[in-house]
């Protein structure tokens, strides 16, 4: 029968929540029922799926059958399926109500279309519905029901239309006590068309099609948990019907003119299109393209991932309806102050993929918002993901050598961290199971070898857990710290407690990260700002009790992350700190490679972190005899990561790159293929690939190849050989790009431009420019320009770099103030 071929989701809210609380049991419920949908594998429930809908029990009217059933919604189970289990499960409560339910509910098939006529023409309104048997059908224009056979049935028919039949009707769908209505229409008059005084034979005299399109889908952007709303309106008759499609895929689901979709993720951006036809005609809408961003903690459940040593404990939580977790809090005025920083510096570490401890999945989001907020306050910034104790002892020292007198340093780690006799350990990917402080970096430490820079303020936030290492009986003793007063400690959470992420389906935020950005860029003392962030998650519902930010300082002045920079007189020392943090931001210069075929192809270059880089390969010509033609990347060197899976893919997402935008590289129209590679603090020799060329020709069935290897130098964060080891003395020690080695003579220009090895060298002339220039007043001289990374889209070297990485940051104030629902629950993980 037809209607049990629909899906789950078309059941009303009554059937389902009666349903579910006949699931909500141990015996025969919700987990015998996920057990008998795995015969298909499409259903088959993950581990951490059955702990998120189990979760539901946490919540007052939480129902973990009700989530199943809209976990199976999700995926388009159809009715009989679930009856099909439902009976395999023996379950005979649930297949009576199933069966009765569906024999019962009215579903409408055919909705009334809105139409627009000439006066004296025939209009026909038609709805149809399935249900029980004897449904009847009642019509009414506006409130006023229409009586008599024409009003009675299944058609509405408006023969010599005139101005009194202009209007809105709708049906209603009566059985018994139930009924349904149908959607509104609306019938207009429209007058005669050309000049002749006869009316003119084509109600659409302008269309080439038929159909007219009177309103079109609108490109949007929207945030994770927000409802999509595309509407296409059209003037038809014969009624018109609707297809859409999701980057050129047919929505089944959606056949109306109108496209909702409650609750966006990442998985809904794309392009849009309705196709509208009716029997004579077919016209296509033009293209929507939505874009889709992470979104909030305030519009999320939480799930909790222990960023320490032991076990995860997994908490859920929800909140009522009408209530919102988060309060807005109006922001202060910013004051007048006098300080400033001659230099302001940042190293921002996210480690995720641990080899032999849980996986984290908020930091590379959590870094990357950072990063970009922090630049808007002139901050020179690393951020690297995935490090090893080497490369975090290296990364530590490079960034020490940035810090001078009066430098605002800033140090923020998300991972696993714990904290033994109040000092405080972040550990490496690498870190043994058992790992004790000679695994991992102990931040007091840091501190002590900042201090010995005279540093004007040391700002260190720290995104993990401080639960007690039970391995680790080692007492640390660093350095005697001095009375300098400028130290802050911004703790993600409390002693022996635990730091939380909001999982989310593919961007995941960690929550101490959901709260600072709203605070970071307040013009206001460091302190008073990371007070005010402690405040905003103690009024949140769901970190009340969990979650709370542990402020330890001695800040004497009121200094802020806003305030200004005034470099003092030119020196070596900063001349040397410019030119350390440039050497890790260069990427390789666009190349242009032509083919013995006359195939040119355009490799571009974007940084999406300091050691994460993403190639693209565009065709730019090629003769008209080949017919296709794709430039693929291969043969990369084994020091790299590179998912093979995903590279060489056609959109950002597909290559694993969730936060770059395509439309802010050059030509984003133009089809590319992108390949992602992490890891490039590894490469110990310039990075050397092929590009692998595939082509036909249109009086050839083979393909034919070509190839070309490339080499790029060492790109990025590369250059700095974060692999080898350094002096123990990390404050003194020389830089593996050392001052000597570029010939910077005290507050000089460049004697001569530096000379990496590898194509790329010639990327040093924005950094280094020649002709005698003053340093200062090159490029370096401006932190906010120099500081974004930048993709080099033409042989020469811009003066004026453009910006390239545009942040997918979690809105800072826009709340939803909707309920959480069902649907969302399996985006939720728990470890």
């Amino acid at each position: 029968m037809e209607e049990w071929k629909r899906s789950i989701g078309t059941l009303n809210e009554e059937v389902l929540i009666k349903l579910s609380n006949m699931l909500d049991n141990s015996t025969c419920g919700w987990r015998q029922l996920a057990n008998a949908v795995s015969e298909q594998p499409k259903f088959r429930c993950s581990e951490r799926e059955l702990t998120s809908c189990s979760l539901q029990v946490l919540s007052a009217a939480g129902s973990p059958g009700r989530s199943l059933l809209a976990w199976l919604a999700e995926r388009s189970c159809s009715l009989d399926f679930l009856l099909h289990c439902l009976r395999k499960m023996d379950h005979q409560e649930a297949v009576q109500f199933l069966t009765t339910a569906v024999a019962e509910q009215i579903q409408i098939t055919v909705q009334p279309e809105s139409q627009q006529a000439a006066p004296g023409s025939r209009v026909v309104l038609t709805c149809r519905a399935s249900g029980p048997p004897g449904l009847s059908y009642q019509w009414f224009k506006g409130k006023q029901e229409i009586l008599g056979e024409t009003g009675n049935s299944s058609e509405l028919v408006l023969c010599s239309l005139s101005p009194a039949h202009q209007g809105h009707y709708i049906c209603r769908i009566n059985h018994g006590e139930k009924f349904a209505f149908s959607q509104w229409a609306h019938v207009r008059l429209v007058g005669c068309a050309g000049s002749s005084p006869g009316c003119s034979s084509s109600l659409f005299p302008g269309s080439v099609s038929g159909l007219h399109i009177i309103q079109q889908p609108q490109s949007q952007a929207a945030s994770e948990g927000d409802t999509l709303i595309l509407e296409c309106t059209v003037q038809a008759n014969p009624p018109a019907q609707y297809e859409w499609y999701h980057n050129k895929v047919l929505m089944p689901q959606h056949k109306t003119h109108s496209l909702r979709i409650p609750c966006v993720t990442t998985a809904q951006r794309g392009e849009y299109r309705c196709k509208v036809f009716n029997l004579y005609h077919e016209i296509w809408s033009n293209t929507a393209t939505v874009t889709v961003g992470p979104g909030s903690v305030t519009d999320a459940s939480w799930v909790e991932v222990d960023r320490g040593l032991e076990s995860p404990t997994v908490h859920k939580l929800t909140h009522g309806t009408g209530i919102h977790p988060l309060q807005q809090i109006s922001d202060s005025l910013p004051s007048a102050k006098n300080f400033y920083a001659t230099d302001k510096v940042a190293l921002l570490i996210g480690n995720m993929n641990y080899l032999y401890h849980t996986q984290l999945c908020a930091p590379i989001s959590d870094v990357h918002e950072l990063t970009n907020l922090l630049r808007q306050m002139d901050f020179k910034v690393v951020s690297l993901l995935d490090l090893n104790w080497q490369e975090m002892h290296s990364a530590v020292t490079e960034f020490l050598l940035l810090l001078d007198k009066g430098v605002y340093g800033l140090l923020y780690f998300a991972g696993h961290g714990y904290e033994n006799f109040g000092n405080s350990f972040m550990v490496p990917i690498d870190a043994p199971v058992s790992y004790m402080s000679e695994h991992c970096l102990c931040v007091q430490n840091i501190l002590t070898k900042m201090q010995e820079k005279q540093t004007g303020l040391n700002v260190f936030l720290l995104d993990m857990c401080r639960k007690r290492n039970p391995y680790d009986d080692v007492i640390v003793r660093p350095g005697l710290l001095k009375v300098t007063a400028n130290i802050v400690f911004g703790y993600a959470t409390c002693v022996d407690a635990e730091a939380y992420e909001v999982k989310r389906e593919d961007v995941s935020n960690g929550i101490f990260i959901s709260f600072l950005k709203r605070r970071v860029c307040e013009d206001e003392k460091v302190t008073v700002m990371l007070d005010r962030v402690a405040e905003d998650m103690g009024r949140c519902v769901i970190t009340r009790g969990r979650q709370a930010l542990e402020l330890r300082s001695n800040l004497s002045e009121r200094r802020s992350l806003t305030d200004k920079i005034q470099a003092t007189d030119c020196s070596a020392s900063s001349s040397a700190r410019n030119l350390q943090w440039a050497i890790a931001h260069v990427l390789p210069e666009s190349l242009y490679l032509q083919f013995d075929c006359d195939v040119k192809i355009q490799l571009g270059f974007a940084a999406e972190f300091s050691n994460v880089m993403v190639i693209y390969s565009r065709i730019l010509d090629k003769p008209e005899e080949i017919i296709s033609c794709s430039a693929q990347l291969t043969d990369f060197p084994e020091d790299v990561d590179i998912d093979l899976k995903k590279s060489n893919q056609e959109s950002l997402v597909e290559a694993g790159c969730l936060l770059l935008i395509k439309e802010e590289l050059p030509s984003p129209e133009a089809h590319s293929l992108y390949t992602r590679i992490r890891s490039l603090q590894r490469l110990k020799r310039d990075l050397t690939f092929t590009v692998c060329l595939h082509y036909t020709y249109s009086n050839m069935d083979e393909e034919v190849q070509e190839r070309q290897q490339v080499t790029v130098g060492k790109p990025l964060v590369s250059k700095l050989n974060l692999h080898e080891a350094r002096p123990s003395h990390g404050c003194s020690a020389s830089s593996s790009f050392s001052l000597d080695s570029f010939n910077i003579p005290g507050c000089s220009s460049f004697a001569e431009e530096p000379s990496p090895s590898g194509p790329a060298s010639n990327t040093w002339s924005h950094y280094a420019p020649s002709g005698g220039a003053s340093f200062n007043d090159g490029p370096l001289a401006s932190p906010r320009i120099a500081n974004v990374p930048e993709e080099t889209d033409s042989p020469g070297i811009s003066d004026n770099p453009r910006s390239l990485v545009a942040s997918k940051s979690l809105p800072h104030s826009k709340v939803n103030d909707s309920n959480y629902k069902f649907s969302d629950m399996y985006n939720f993980h728990s470890y």
